[in-house]
Protein backbone atom coordinates (compact mmCIF):
# COMPACT_ATOMS: atom_id res chain seq x y z
CA UNK A 1 0.00 0.00 0.00
CA UNK A 2 1.42 3.37 -1.06
CA UNK A 3 0.19 6.73 0.21
CA UNK A 4 0.69 9.74 -2.09
CA UNK A 5 0.20 13.27 -0.72
CA UNK A 6 0.26 16.67 -2.38
CA UNK A 7 -0.96 20.24 -1.90
CA UNK A 8 -1.45 23.61 -3.58
CA UNK A 9 -1.69 27.03 -1.89
CA UNK A 10 -2.82 30.46 -3.09
CA UNK A 11 -1.75 33.62 -1.25
CA UNK A 12 -3.77 36.78 -1.93
CA UNK A 13 -1.93 40.03 -1.29
CA UNK A 14 -2.40 43.75 -1.85
CA UNK A 15 0.12 45.42 -4.20
CA UNK A 16 1.07 49.05 -3.77
CA UNK A 17 -0.52 49.89 -7.13
CA UNK A 18 -3.97 49.16 -5.66
CA UNK A 19 -3.59 51.89 -3.05
CA UNK A 20 -2.08 54.26 -5.59
CA UNK A 21 -5.07 53.77 -7.92
CA UNK A 22 -7.74 54.57 -5.33
CA UNK A 23 -9.40 58.00 -5.37
CA UNK A 24 -9.24 60.08 -2.21
CA UNK A 25 -11.51 58.56 0.43
CA UNK A 26 -13.45 60.54 3.05
CA UNK A 27 -11.46 61.60 6.10
CA UNK A 28 -11.79 58.97 8.79
CA UNK A 29 -11.77 55.92 6.48
CA UNK A 30 -8.66 53.88 7.29
CA UNK A 31 -7.01 52.25 4.26
CA UNK A 32 -5.08 48.99 4.60
CA UNK A 33 -1.35 49.02 4.00
CA UNK A 34 0.04 47.35 0.89
CA UNK A 35 1.86 44.00 1.05
CA UNK A 36 5.29 43.04 -0.15
CA UNK A 37 5.16 40.14 -2.65
CA UNK A 38 5.20 36.78 -0.85
CA UNK A 39 8.56 34.95 -0.71
CA UNK A 40 9.75 32.45 -3.30
CA UNK A 41 9.45 29.64 -0.75
CA UNK A 42 6.31 29.73 1.36
CA UNK A 43 6.78 29.59 5.15
CA UNK A 44 4.10 28.40 7.55
CA UNK A 45 0.83 30.26 6.96
CA UNK A 46 0.57 31.24 10.62
CA UNK A 47 4.03 32.79 10.45
CA UNK A 48 3.10 34.74 7.33
CA UNK A 49 -0.21 35.82 8.89
CA UNK A 50 1.45 36.98 12.11
CA UNK A 51 3.76 39.12 9.97
CA UNK A 52 0.65 40.64 8.30
CA UNK A 53 1.92 39.70 4.83
CA UNK A 54 -1.30 38.68 3.04
CA UNK A 55 -5.06 39.28 2.92
CA UNK A 56 -6.34 35.75 2.18
CA UNK A 57 -4.83 32.26 1.92
CA UNK A 58 -6.36 29.12 0.41
CA UNK A 59 -4.52 25.86 1.07
CA UNK A 60 -5.78 22.59 -0.43
CA UNK A 61 -4.24 19.27 0.62
CA UNK A 62 -5.08 15.80 -0.62
CA UNK A 63 -3.92 12.19 -0.49
CA UNK A 64 -4.62 8.85 -2.13
CA UNK A 65 -3.71 5.29 -1.21
CA UNK A 66 -2.68 2.99 -4.04
CA UNK A 67 -2.60 -0.84 -3.98
CA UNK A 68 -1.16 -2.58 -7.05
CA UNK A 69 -1.79 0.44 -9.22
CA UNK A 70 -5.39 0.90 -8.08
CA UNK A 71 -6.65 3.77 -5.91
CA UNK A 72 -8.31 2.22 -2.85
CA UNK A 73 -8.79 5.28 -0.63
CA UNK A 74 -8.47 9.06 -0.69
CA UNK A 75 -9.00 12.11 1.49
CA UNK A 76 -8.41 15.83 1.68
CA UNK A 77 -7.62 18.59 4.11
CA UNK A 78 -6.61 22.21 3.98
CA UNK A 79 -7.50 25.55 5.46
CA UNK A 80 -8.61 29.07 4.71
CA UNK A 81 -7.25 32.21 6.36
CA UNK A 82 -8.75 35.67 5.81
CA UNK A 83 -7.05 38.53 7.60
CA UNK A 84 -7.59 42.26 7.69
CA UNK A 85 -4.61 44.56 7.77
CA UNK A 86 -3.37 45.54 11.22
CA UNK A 87 -4.00 49.27 11.61
CA UNK A 88 -3.13 51.84 14.26
CA UNK A 89 -6.26 53.98 14.22
CA UNK A 90 -6.96 57.41 15.57
CA UNK A 91 -10.04 57.83 17.73
CA UNK A 92 -12.09 59.26 14.86
CA UNK A 93 -11.24 56.62 12.27
CA UNK A 94 -13.21 53.59 11.17
CA UNK A 95 -11.98 50.43 9.43
CA UNK A 96 -13.55 47.38 7.85
CA UNK A 97 -12.97 44.05 9.63
CA UNK A 98 -12.08 40.93 7.66
CA UNK A 99 -14.94 38.44 7.17
CA UNK A 100 -14.23 34.84 6.14
CA UNK A 101 -16.81 33.11 3.94
CA UNK A 102 -17.65 29.38 4.34
CA UNK A 103 -15.13 27.19 2.48
CA UNK A 104 -16.70 25.49 -0.58
CA UNK A 105 -15.54 21.88 -1.08
CA UNK A 106 -17.41 19.93 -3.77
CA UNK A 107 -17.14 16.15 -3.79
CA UNK A 108 -13.88 14.90 -5.40
CA UNK A 109 -13.92 13.56 -8.97
CA UNK A 110 -12.72 9.96 -9.16
CA UNK A 111 -11.27 8.93 -12.53
CA UNK A 112 -9.19 6.15 -14.04
CA UNK A 113 -6.03 6.37 -11.95
CA UNK A 114 -6.58 9.81 -10.46
CA UNK A 115 -8.56 11.86 -7.92
CA UNK A 116 -9.37 15.55 -8.50
CA UNK A 117 -10.02 17.82 -5.51
CA UNK A 118 -11.35 21.40 -5.56
CA UNK A 119 -11.65 24.08 -2.90
CA UNK A 120 -12.87 27.69 -2.93
CA UNK A 121 -11.96 30.05 -0.10
CA UNK A 122 -12.11 33.79 0.47
CA UNK A 123 -13.98 36.63 2.09
CA UNK A 124 -14.01 40.36 2.63
CA UNK A 125 -10.44 41.52 3.18
CA UNK A 126 -11.03 44.82 5.01
CA UNK A 127 -9.91 47.00 2.08
CA UNK A 128 -12.37 49.90 1.50
CA UNK A 129 -13.52 50.25 -2.10
CA UNK A 130 -15.56 53.25 -3.32
CA UNK A 131 -18.14 52.19 -5.92
CA UNK A 132 -20.23 54.69 -7.90
CA UNK A 133 -23.96 53.89 -7.69
CA UNK A 134 -25.67 53.89 -11.05
CA UNK A 135 -28.03 56.82 -11.38
CA UNK A 136 -26.96 58.28 -8.03
CA UNK A 137 -24.72 61.22 -7.21
CA UNK A 138 -22.82 59.44 -4.44
CA UNK A 139 -20.59 56.44 -3.75
CA UNK A 140 -20.99 53.26 -1.76
CA UNK A 141 -17.89 52.34 0.27
CA UNK A 142 -17.52 48.72 1.32
CA UNK A 143 -14.89 46.05 1.86
CA UNK A 144 -13.51 44.35 -1.24
CA UNK A 145 -13.93 40.60 -1.71
CA UNK A 146 -11.05 38.30 -2.61
CA UNK A 147 -11.30 34.59 -3.36
CA UNK A 148 -9.57 31.72 -5.14
CA UNK A 149 -10.63 28.31 -6.43
CA UNK A 150 -7.89 25.66 -6.39
CA UNK A 151 -7.72 22.28 -8.10
CA UNK A 152 -5.44 19.43 -7.08
CA UNK A 153 -5.09 16.22 -9.14
CA UNK A 154 -3.23 13.27 -7.58
CA UNK A 155 -2.48 10.22 -9.76
CA UNK A 156 -1.79 6.60 -8.96
CA UNK A 157 1.59 6.82 -10.73
CA UNK A 158 2.78 9.24 -8.00
CA UNK A 159 2.47 12.48 -9.98
CA UNK A 160 0.27 15.44 -9.06
CA UNK A 161 -0.73 18.85 -10.40
CA UNK A 162 -2.12 21.89 -8.60
CA UNK A 163 -3.55 24.94 -10.32
CA UNK A 164 -5.64 28.05 -9.86
CA UNK A 165 -8.84 27.53 -11.86
CA UNK A 166 -10.69 30.73 -10.90
CA UNK A 167 -10.15 33.81 -8.74
CA UNK A 168 -11.32 37.33 -8.05
CA UNK A 169 -9.59 39.73 -10.45
CA UNK A 170 -8.54 41.84 -7.46
CA UNK A 171 -6.08 42.14 -5.86
CA UNK A 172 -3.20 39.69 -6.61
CA UNK A 173 -2.74 35.94 -6.10
CA UNK A 174 0.50 33.93 -5.85
CA UNK A 175 0.36 30.15 -6.37
CA UNK A 176 2.61 27.63 -4.57
CA UNK A 177 3.22 23.92 -5.10
CA UNK A 178 3.45 20.98 -2.65
CA UNK A 179 6.89 21.94 -1.32
CA UNK A 180 5.88 25.56 -0.86
CA UNK A 181 7.71 26.73 -3.97
CA UNK A 182 6.36 29.58 -6.07
CA UNK A 183 4.60 28.57 -9.32
CA UNK A 184 2.87 31.62 -10.80
CA UNK A 185 1.20 35.00 -10.23
CA UNK A 186 -2.37 35.96 -11.15
CA UNK A 187 -4.43 39.15 -10.95
CA UNK A 188 -4.98 42.52 -12.57
CA UNK A 189 -2.11 43.81 -14.67
CA UNK A 190 -3.63 47.27 -15.25
CA UNK A 191 -4.97 48.30 -11.87
CA UNK A 192 -5.71 51.97 -12.59
CA UNK A 193 -9.44 52.59 -12.36
CA UNK A 194 -10.23 48.93 -11.61
CA UNK A 195 -12.70 49.91 -8.88
CA UNK A 196 -15.00 51.61 -11.43
CA UNK A 197 -15.44 48.51 -13.60
CA UNK A 198 -14.97 45.71 -11.11
CA UNK A 199 -18.12 43.75 -10.14
CA UNK A 200 -18.21 42.40 -6.59
CA UNK A 201 -19.33 38.90 -7.58
CA UNK A 202 -18.13 35.63 -6.09
CA UNK A 203 -18.98 31.92 -5.80
CA UNK A 204 -21.00 32.82 -2.68
CA UNK A 205 -23.47 34.96 -4.61
CA UNK A 206 -27.07 33.83 -4.97
CA UNK A 207 -27.85 30.13 -5.13
CA UNK A 208 -24.33 28.91 -4.27
CA UNK A 209 -24.31 30.83 -1.00
CA UNK A 210 -27.76 29.48 -0.26
CA UNK A 211 -26.60 25.92 -0.99
CA UNK A 212 -23.68 26.34 1.40
CA UNK A 213 -26.02 27.61 4.12
CA UNK A 214 -28.14 24.50 3.57
CA UNK A 215 -25.08 22.30 4.12
CA UNK A 216 -24.22 24.21 7.31
CA UNK A 217 -27.81 23.87 8.52
CA UNK A 218 -27.82 20.11 7.88
CA UNK A 219 -24.53 19.63 9.78
CA UNK A 220 -25.85 21.63 12.72
CA UNK A 221 -29.29 20.03 12.70
CA UNK A 222 -30.89 23.45 12.16
CA UNK A 223 -33.33 24.84 9.64
CA UNK A 224 -32.70 28.24 8.06
CA UNK A 225 -35.84 30.07 7.04
CA UNK A 226 -35.67 32.05 3.75
CA UNK A 227 -37.56 35.17 2.75
CA UNK A 228 -38.04 36.74 -0.67
CA UNK A 229 -38.61 40.46 -1.02
CA UNK A 230 -40.12 42.23 -4.01
CA UNK A 231 -39.00 45.69 -5.11
CA UNK A 232 -40.07 48.19 -2.42
CA UNK A 233 -41.01 45.53 0.16
CA UNK A 234 -39.66 46.01 3.69
CA UNK A 235 -37.74 43.38 5.61
CA UNK A 236 -38.11 45.17 8.97
CA UNK A 237 -39.64 48.46 10.06
CA UNK A 238 -37.94 50.97 12.36
CA UNK A 239 -39.31 50.73 15.91
CA UNK A 240 -40.89 47.29 15.59
CA UNK A 241 -39.74 44.50 17.96
CA UNK A 242 -37.48 41.76 16.59
CA UNK A 243 -34.88 39.24 17.73
CA UNK A 244 -33.89 37.58 14.44
CA UNK A 245 -30.90 38.59 12.36
CA UNK A 246 -30.57 38.28 8.60
CA UNK A 247 -28.01 37.36 5.93
CA UNK A 248 -28.65 39.06 2.59
CA UNK A 249 -28.18 36.34 -0.03
CA UNK A 250 -29.04 38.29 -3.16
CA UNK A 251 -30.27 41.76 -4.08
CA UNK A 252 -29.94 45.05 -2.23
CA UNK A 253 -31.58 46.89 0.66
CA UNK A 254 -31.85 50.57 1.47
CA UNK A 255 -31.36 51.50 5.13
CA UNK A 256 -33.86 54.16 6.20
CA UNK A 257 -33.75 56.04 9.51
CA UNK A 258 -36.58 58.44 10.32
CA UNK A 259 -37.65 58.35 6.67
CA UNK A 260 -34.21 59.19 5.25
CA UNK A 261 -32.11 56.70 3.23
CA UNK A 262 -28.71 56.64 4.94
CA UNK A 263 -27.05 53.57 3.36
CA UNK A 264 -27.43 50.71 0.91
CA UNK A 265 -26.28 47.14 1.60
CA UNK A 266 -25.61 44.26 -0.80
CA UNK A 267 -25.27 40.47 -0.82
CA UNK A 268 -23.27 39.03 2.08
CA UNK A 269 -24.34 41.64 4.64
CA UNK A 270 -25.43 40.42 8.08
CA UNK A 271 -28.16 42.66 9.50
CA UNK A 272 -30.25 43.06 12.63
CA UNK A 273 -27.68 42.84 15.42
CA UNK A 274 -28.46 46.24 16.93
CA UNK A 275 -31.97 45.16 17.90
CA UNK A 276 -30.51 42.06 19.59
CA UNK A 277 -27.88 44.07 21.47
CA UNK A 278 -30.24 46.93 22.31
CA UNK A 279 -33.80 47.08 23.57
CA UNK A 280 -35.16 44.56 21.09
CA UNK A 281 -36.54 47.14 18.64
CA UNK A 282 -35.36 47.77 15.10
CA UNK A 283 -33.26 50.91 14.70
CA UNK A 284 -33.87 51.24 10.94
CA UNK A 285 -36.20 50.21 8.14
CA UNK A 286 -34.71 47.87 5.54
CA UNK A 287 -36.36 48.20 2.12
CA UNK A 288 -35.61 46.16 -1.03
CA UNK A 289 -34.29 48.27 -3.93
CA UNK A 290 -34.53 45.21 -6.21
CA UNK A 291 -35.87 41.66 -5.81
CA UNK A 292 -33.93 40.16 -2.91
CA UNK A 293 -33.52 37.01 -0.82
CA UNK A 294 -32.47 36.73 2.83
CA UNK A 295 -31.74 33.91 5.27
CA UNK A 296 -33.21 34.34 8.75
CA UNK A 297 -30.66 33.74 11.53
CA UNK A 298 -31.61 33.08 15.13
CA UNK A 299 -29.30 34.92 17.60
CA UNK A 300 -27.80 31.52 18.53
CA UNK A 301 -26.65 30.77 14.95
CA UNK A 302 -22.88 30.81 14.36
CA UNK A 303 -23.02 33.64 11.79
CA UNK A 304 -25.22 35.67 14.12
CA UNK A 305 -22.81 35.15 17.02
CA UNK A 306 -19.88 36.34 14.87
CA UNK A 307 -21.78 39.47 13.87
CA UNK A 308 -22.76 40.17 17.48
CA UNK A 309 -19.17 39.72 18.65
CA UNK A 310 -17.93 42.06 15.96
CA UNK A 311 -20.52 44.70 16.87
CA UNK A 312 -19.65 44.43 20.56
CA UNK A 313 -16.02 45.08 19.75
CA UNK A 314 -14.46 41.62 20.08
CA UNK A 315 -13.29 41.75 16.45
CA UNK A 316 -13.40 45.48 15.68
CA UNK A 317 -10.23 47.15 14.47
CA UNK A 318 -11.38 50.60 15.49
CA UNK A 319 -11.17 51.87 19.09
CA UNK A 320 -14.22 53.12 20.96
CA UNK A 321 -15.50 56.46 19.67
CA UNK A 322 -18.66 58.62 19.93
CA UNK A 323 -21.66 57.17 18.13
CA UNK A 324 -22.38 58.73 14.71
CA UNK A 325 -25.57 60.68 14.08
CA UNK A 326 -27.07 57.63 12.36
CA UNK A 327 -26.20 54.20 13.76
CA UNK A 328 -25.36 51.29 11.40
CA UNK A 329 -28.35 49.33 10.09
CA UNK A 330 -30.32 46.89 12.16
Amino acid sequence: MIRIESSVTAITWLPFAALDALPKLPIGIAVAHYDEPPPAVLPDLHELRDADRFREANQLQGWIEVDRGRIVDYGRGGRSVVTGAGLDLDGGQIAFPAIEFPVLRPEPDIGDGFVRFRQTAGGRIGFPVPRPLRGKGYFHIGSAQAWTTLELVIRADGSSDGRLVAASPFPHHSLYGPEGRFISDHGLTDIAGWYREWHDESPWSGDELEDELDRVAIRNGAHLQRRRLDLGETLVEQGEPGADMFLLLEGGLDVEIDGDTVARVGAGAVLGELAVLGDGRRTATLRAVRPSRVAVLAPTHRLAKLALARRQGDELLAPARPAPEHSPPS
